[in-house]
């Protein structure tokens, strides 16, 4: 995955490294940390592009974020669609989680993906949540799922 930053600058390096300095310099800044992980995605024709993100805010300070952005060509269901951005994230938090915890780093995992079973997204609601806790981390779904609704929506 490529990343980069909201204004456009490209993220060379690994993406575990980039974090570990972000939050060396936030800290060092004398910023206190959490980190939301969120991925979504959008049928466009026969592409469907998604974009996942890693937030950092802090605390009563704004925040700021990293995206990867990609596409796939494969013909999916909602619920696959849905199972596959949780994923995502979850590849990403269980790649960050030592780093993460290393610099006492709360972190959250975000799916955009609907409390309320009158929404098409809920289909896959118990699967993403047993997945995400099953791994070990915080689960967020809307609306408290920011990183996911809010955040990688804007960018994907």
């Amino acid at each position: 995955m490529r990343w980069r930053r909201y204004d456009g600058r490209r993220i060379s390096q690994p993406i575990a490294e980039a974090v570990e300095e972000t939050i060396v310099r936030e800290r060092a800044e004398g910023y206190r940390l959490k980190v939301c992980i969120g991925t979504d995605s959008q049928v466009r024709g026969k592409t469907v592009e998604f974009a996942t993100v890693i937030v950092f805010l802090r605390e009563k300070r704004g925040g700021f974020m990293f995206i990867a952005n990609y596409k796939s060509e494969m013909k999916m269901s909602l619920r696959e669609r849905m199972i596959l951005e949780v994923g995502r994230s979850v590849e990403i938090a269980y790649a960050l989680c030592s780093i993460l915890d290393k610099h006492e780093v709360e972190l959250e995992v975000h799916a955009d993906i609907n409390t309320d079973p009158h929404f098409q997204s809920n289909v896959a609601l118990k699967e993403a949540m047993g997945y995400i806790l099953g791994m070990g981390f915080v689960f967020k779904a809307k609306p408290d799922a920011f990183a996911s609704s809010a955040c990688a929506d804007k960018v994907c």
